[in-house]
């Protein structure tokens, strides 16, 4: 417990859990009504309440989030929100990551994105650098985007393009990345609290340029993903991504290490909820919160698992699928081919040859 008169970090209370601060939110939009454009109509359809634009202490759940973030995209055809001088067209994101899934470690791929985002995005400049155990991830204007430093449009401009990163970079090594401190270039906003569950615990405000830390042994961590997952990553992207990897998405990482523990039982809605002690609808409705489901993790973990066993084990197909908790290996052929469009004989024999 909290020692008395002080306030708990907001990864202990539970309103934080699996939503968002409106301050998101606003920022979100702020490209749009800063062109004169209403987003009421987005907000309601997502079924967020226009009030929330004014409210600073309301609470968006994580779905709704992930829903509007996606609307806002295919409604102004950009994936930069209307903040930038150049619109970043539907279709930018998924070429990043085609672009850098493959790379041999985290540090080649950062520094490809980084590459990327020159091209697309001239207003800001992404550099990736380490001194001693340190790395450095530094986001810097190369054109000031608005006149005040508060103004959401650029405070959300920089928190969107960190966790994008952020998110991307976690998914490519198949493990959360924690940031030892966040140094961000805008004074404090009124939702900094929520820093805390999405960037890092230590942030730190009026700096020249967004400066991430992180242990530098991390920049040669081995790129997991094949441009082969990319399908499976980009379903419900961007939007979805931008919310993975959120240090209080509790209930789906307890679902996932309890399914983690034995592919082969086939674990089911029922079985996790029984185990985790929560009705199956209980638990569908938290992980609908968190911007997941049941079956989201199980596959991801599926997929995982078994493109590991394909490049790195000998076992046949029917063996793997088994381990998998597939009763059939046809079921599990079906799958494979549905996450990477190839047959595992013939990802394993590509793979091989490489």
């Amino acid at each position: 417990m909290p020692a008395p008169g002080k306030r708990p970090p907001p990864s202990a209370d539970p309103r934080h859990r699996a939503t968002v601060a409106a301050g998101f939110v606003t920022g979100m939009v702020s490209g749009m009504r800063a062109r004169g454009l209403d987003p009421a109509a987005l907000l309601r359809a997502c079924g967020i309440p226009a009030t929330v634009l004014a409210d600073r202490g309301a609470r968006v759940p994580i779905a709704a989030y992930v829903a509007l973030y996606n609307a806002v995209v295919r409604e102004l055809d950009d994936e930069g929100f209307a903040l930038f001088s150049v619109p970043l067209r539907a279709g930018t994101f998924e070429f990043l990551c085609r672009g850098v899934a493959g790379s041999a470690t985290l540090g080649e791929a950062l520094g490809r994105a980084a590459r990327f985002l020159r091209l697309v995005l001239p207003d800001l400049a992404v550099g990736i650098s380490r001194s001693g155990d340190r790395a450095r991830l530094e986001i810097s204007e190369r054109r000031r985007l608005r006149p005040r430093a508060a103004d959401p449009c650029r405070v959300f401009a920089f928190e969107w393009l960190l966790r994008l990163l952020h998110g991307l970079a976690c998914w490519l090594v198949g493990r959360a990345i924690p940031l030892d401190s966040v140094r961000f270039p805008f004074p404090r906003p009124p939702h900094a609290a929520d820093y805390a569950l999405i960037y890092a615990e230590h942030s730190a405000f009026d700096a020249p340029s967004l400066v991430a830390t992180f242990d530098a042994a991390l920049l040669d961590l081995p790129v997991v993903r094949e441009p082969s997952d990319v399908a499976a990553f980009l379903e419900g992207a961007p939007g979805r991504i931008s919310m993975l990897y959120r240090r209080d998405r509790e209930m789906a990482r307890a679902v996932r290490e309890l399914v983690a523990r034995d592919l082969a039982a086939a674990t089911s809605l029922e079985d996790a909820a029984r185990a985790l002690k929560l009705s199956p609808r209980t638990l569908h409705r938290r992980l609908r919160e968190e911007g997941t489901g049941f079956r989201a993790i199980k596959d991801e973990l599926r997929r995982e698992r078994a493109t590991a066993r394909l490049e790195k084990s000998r076992a046949s197909i029917g063996d793997i699928a088994a381990e998998l908790g597939y009763s059939e290996p046809s079921a599990f052929f079906r799958a494979f081919l549905g996450w990477t469009g190839q047959a595992p004989s013939a990802y394993r024999a590509r793979r091989t040859r490489a």
